[in-house]
């Protein structure tokens, strides 16, 4: 079954230096769905906690499974537009409507 159009959470407005989570669900597809996050319509690297990783500042872990998008500590450069798609290899994938998050 292919996926449905996901739901994001994401919070509108956060604080410097906080811990941030963004969320995406979808309940229809199947196989479940695998979650990517875009910002700015950049897709996000997926944090493997490998050094390049930090060396490249990346300061959120993104998991495909689950769809959360977490920041440990967000910061005024993860001020931006959010939206993440949903895909199962079935269908086309589905985005969510874009959502801006204001650090």
């Amino acid at each position: 079954v292919a996926p449905t159009t996901p739901v994001c959470e994401v919070p509108s407005s956060a604080m410097t230096g906080t811990a941030v989570e963004l969320s995406c669900k979808e309940s229809e597809g199947s196989p479940p769905s695998e979650y990517q996050w875009y910002k700015n319509g950049v897709a996000l690297w997926e944090k493997t906690g490998t050094g390049s990783a930090r060396a490249a500042n990346i300061t959120y872990t993104m998991n495909k499974k689950s769809g959360i998008l977490l920041f440990n500590t967000v910061t005024k450069n993860d001020t931006g537009e959010y939206f993440c798609e949903a895909s199962n290899g079935i269908g086309l994938s589905q985005k969510c409507s874009v959502k801006r998050m204001q650090v």
